[in-house]
């Protein structure tokens, strides 16, 4: 398993935009839900059987061979947090995008890679 990727500064990633408690809940709801709409049209499609389950702001997807990738929002922190086999990843909210803490990625593009790499083919989540 590769590791994530190091930033060589932790200033290379700019710092969060300021959100209320209700946008953060609301925007961290609508990635969440389109997380799961991804997951729901690509079984109705016959694509990849991936479990999902939600629970509050937590969302588990379990992939075929046994594998999972854990979103969980983390509202006092005003942070999404992404585990996956490959390691743990923390996104904040920065001018319209979530942006992993370390490296600067974006979290559908992170979640597209890893739900690959544990899926066993190419899957692709974007933004709404």
């Amino acid at each position: 398993m590769s590791q994530p990727a190091e930033s060589s500064s932790p200033s290379a990633v700019p710092a969060a935009t300021p959100l209320s408690d209700v946008d953060y809940q609301a925007r961290t709801r609508a990635v969440l839900d389109r997380i799961e709409a991804t997951v729901d049209a690509w079984l109705d499609g016959d694509v990849i059987d991936i479990d999902s389950h939600r629970s509050g702001g937590l969302l588990e997807l379990s992939f075929p061979g046994g594998s999972k990738i854990i979103l969980n929002t983390q509202a006092p922190l005003q942070e999404i947090w992404l585990a996956a086999r490959a390691g743990g990843y923390h996104f904040r909210f920065v001018n319209g995008h979530w942006l992993d803490t370390r490296s600067g990625v974006e979290l559908h593009q992170l979640l597209s890679e890893q739900a690959s790499a544990q899926g066993g083919k190419a899957l692709q989540f974007t933004p709404a």
